[in-house]
């Protein structure tokens, strides 16, 4: 199955509150392929959306009538019956602060806009773990093989992140919580591949990655 019959197939959930914005997303979510879009306007219509017919993806807006995409994305995880429910979030907000909430509850694909199409298909990619051939290859590997160390603060990110690497049938994970409880569990154990997050407490993904390319015995180790 091509990535585009997956998306064709899924059923997308739209959260925004604005006419104009809700018939451009609406438009670019249909030429990326996708027919099953349902709209609605707050966080009460959304959640009762869940509740009877929970969508593959749910792509908000930031600002909404009755709470801001933080307070959605609180009341999904909150429930047990919706904390997977895979989320996006499209907007123009550039506050770091209020974005990072969104990214620590496992959000994977945040997209700014104006965005391109080619932008808005591969956050779709991203959010809803669909594999895009020429970017990951695992023809050449044996994926029960692999040992993968996945370094992500945010526990709904490395849930998510396992949960992509279980599809591909990569069982052999670890996790670290920040790039130097990475360089710890290195120092310990031997991994074909590095997974990590950028903005992370004691020491981010750009000091692990260097940390990891200056020390010889894991030159050899992929880094994501």
């Amino acid at each position: 199955m091509s990535n585009y019959e997956a998306i064709n197939d899924l059923s997308f959930l739209l959260v925004e509150p604005s006419d104009t914005q809700r018939k451009i997303i609406v438009k670019a979510l249909q030429e990326a392929g996708i027919k099953q879009i349902e709209c609605v306007n707050s966080i009460q219509e959304t959640i009762d959306t869940l509740s009877s017919f929970p969508p593959d993806l749910v792509i908000s807006s930031m600002y909404l009538p009755d709470g801001s995409a933080n307070d959605l994305i609180d009341q999904i995880r909150s429930n047990e019956e919706t904390e997977g429910q895979c989320f996006m979030l499209i907007s123009s907000e550039r506050n770091k602060e209020h974005l990072e909430h969104l990214r620590q509850s496992g959000v994977l694909a945040i997209l700014p806009k104006p965005f391109s199409l080619k932008d808005l298909k591969r956050a779709i990619h991203a959010t809803l773990d669909l594999i895009i051939e020429e970017e990951i290859d695992l023809e050449m590997f044996d994926p029960r093989t692999l040992r993968v160390l996945v370094t992500d603060d945010s526990l709904m990110a490395r849930k998510h992140i396992s949960k992509t690497l279980n599809t591909m049938g990569i069982e052999d994970i670890e996790f670290a919580e920040n790039g130097r409880e990475a360089i710890e569990t290195l120092s310990q154990s031997e991994f074909d591949l590095i997974i990590t997050d950028y903005n992370m407490p004691e020491m981010d993904g750009k000091e692990l990655t260097d940390a990891v390319r200056q020390t010889p015995e894991w030159e050899l180790t992929s880094l994501f």
